[in-house]
C-alpha cells in the first residue's frame, strides 16, 4: 500500500512538473517590410526564418509553445509604434523581431522599454541602438553602421579610395551610416568632398548622381540600402560613372541586392556582411531548409534573415533558462549572461549595451564568369574578428555602461 502511494505521489509530481513545463509559451511578432524597398532583404524571408526558429526550438523542447505573427510597418515610425502597442498591450506579444528601417526601430525600442517587453533588432543598422539610444530591453543582433563603416569604408580608403562623396538616404539609418563612414574616412587620412541626401524609396537618382559625378570624388559612398541601393547602382551604371573613373562603395549591400542587380552590374563591389549563405556547410544546409519554408529557390537568405533566426533561438533559450519568466529586462539580462551559439553565426556574446558580437566578412562580388552556380556571388577577402568588427563598448555612449 505504501509503495503504491509513493508511486502515485511520484506520478503526480511528474505530471505536475510536465504541466508546469507546458506553461512556457512565447508569442513573437516579426515587424518587417513586406511590400517596399527592404522586402527582399527582410519581409517574407524574415517570417520564414522566424517560423524555422520556432519549429526547431519546439522540436527540442516539447514543453515550449511558440507562436509567430507578422505585420508590415510600411517604413513609417508611427505605423510601427501603433502595431507595437497593439501587439504588446492587446495581443500579448512578448518580443518584436527584425524591424528593418532604423527610424521605425528607434521608436520600437522605446515602446519595448516602456512596457518592459523585448526588441530583437536584426534588421535596423543605426549604431545609436546600442549607443545613446540603448536600453535594457534591446538587443541589436546582426550588424550596424559602425561595423559597415569600419569594414567596407576602411578597406576602400586603405586601397586608395581617399576622396568621398556620399549619396545618403535621408533618415536615421542613412545619417548614421554617413556619419560613421565619414569618421572612418577622415581618421584614415581621406577627405569627404560633399554629400547629397535623397528621399527614402527613390526611383530617379539622376540629379543626385550628377552631383556625385561633378564632385570628382574617387568614391561615391552609397549610404542607403535595399531598393535604393539597387536603383542607385543600376542608374550609375547607365550613366557610365564607373567607366568614367569613379567607384561606387555600397556601404550596406545584401545578397538580395546582388541577386537583383546581377553579377554583370554588381561585379567588383566591396561589401561587408556577417552572414553568407554559402560560407560553410551549416549555412548551406540551413539555406536549403529556408528555401523550402520560403517557397522560393531563386532567392537567397540575407544576414537579416539569419539574424531573425539566431536571435529568436537565443531568446527562447534564455526564456527556458529562466523557467519561462517573460519579464523583458530579466530575459535580456539572461541573454547577455549566456554565450550565444548557433549554426549561422557560430559562438558569440551579447555585450552590456545589447550589441551582439560575432565576426564580420569583407567580400568582393564575383565576375559573371567566376560564378559556378546560382547564388555563387562572393569572394571572401578578409574575416574581421568579433572584437574588431564592432565599436568598442566604451565609445558608444550607452547609458547602461558605466564609466
Amino acid at each position: 500500500m505504501r509503495k503504491s502511494l509513493m508511486l502515485a505521489a511520484l506520478a503526480a509530481a511528474l505530471m505536475c512538473g510536465a504541466a508546469q513545463a507546458q506553461q512556457i509559451t512565447a508569442k513573437i511578432g516579426v515587424l518587417t517590410d513586406m511590400s517596399s524597398l527592404y522586402a527582399d532583404a527582410t519581409g517574407a524571408g524574415s517570417v520564414a526564418a522566424a517560423k524555422m526558429a520556432a519549429a526547431d526550438f519546439m522540436k527540442d523542447h516539447p514543453n515550449v509553445k511558440v507562436e509567430i505573427v507578422n505585420a508590415d510597418h510600411q517604413n513609417k515610425a508611427d505605423v510601427g509604434s501603433q502595431i507595437a502597442n497593439q501587439w504588446y498591450d492587446v495581443d500579448h506579444v512578448d518580443v518584436i523581431a527584425d524591424v528593418p528601417n532604423s527610424g521605425v526601430a528607434l521608436a520600437i525600442t522605446q515602446v519595448a522599454a516602456n512596457k518592459n517587453k523585448i526588441f530583437l533588432g536584426s534588421g535596423p543598422a543605426s549604431s545609436d541602438l546600442t549607443g545613446p539610444k540603448c536600453n535594457a530591453n534591446n538587443v541589436q543582433w546582426t550588424y550596424d553602421t559602425w561595423m559597415l563603416a569600419n569594414g567596407t569604408g576602411k578597406a576602400i580608403v586603405k586601397t586608395g579610395g581617399d576622396t568621398w562623396f556620399f549619396l545618403t538616404s535621408d533618415y536615421a539609418f542613412g545619417h548614421a551610416l554617413e556619419r560613421d563612414t565619414a569618421a572612418v574616412v577622415e581618421a584614415n587620412g581621406g577627405k569627404v568632398l560633399g554629400k547629397v541626401r535623397h528621399p527614402l524609396n527613390t526611383n530617379d537618382f539622376s540629379s543626385f548622381l550628377l552631383q556625385a559625378q561633378a564632385s570628382k570624388a574617387k568614391i561615391i559612398g552609397l549610404a542607403n540600402a535595399g531598393g535604393d541601393t539597387v536603383n542607385s547602382i543600376k542608374q550609375a551604371s547607365e550613366f557610365g560613372i564607373v567607366k568614367g573613373g569613379q567607384k561606387l562603395a555600397g556601404l550596406l549591400v545584401f545578397v538580395a541586392d546582388v541577386n537583383a542587380l546581377g553579377l554583370q552590374t554588381a561585379q567588383g563591389l566591396t561589401l561587408t556582411e556577417t552572414f553568407y549563405w554559402d560560407l560553410k556547410d551549416q549555412t548551406r544546409a540551413w539555406t536549403k531548409r529556408w528555401h523550402q519554408e520560403r517557397g522560393a529557390t531563386d532567392k537567397f537568405p540575407t544576414m537579416n534573415h539569419a539574424g531573425v533566426y539566431a536571435s529568436i533561438m537565443h531568446y527562447l533559450k534564455a526564456r527556458v533558462a529562466l523557467g519561462g519568466n517573460p519579464d523583458g529586462k530579466a530575459v535580456v539580462a539572461k541573454m547577455k549572461e549566456m554565450p550565444t551559439d548557433d549554426p549561422l553565426f557560430g559562438k558569440g556574446t551579447i555585450r552590456a549595451d545589447g550589441r551582439k558580437l560575432h565576426p564580420a566578412y569583407l567580400f568582393e562580388v564575383k565576375k559573371p564568369e567566376e560564378s559556378k552556380y546560382p547564388g555563387d556571388f562572393y569572394h571572401l577577402r578578409a574575416t574581421i574578428p568579433a572584437d574588431e568588427a564592432f565599436r568598442p563598448l566604451k565609445e558608444g555612449g550607452c547609458p547602461l555602461v558605466s564609466g
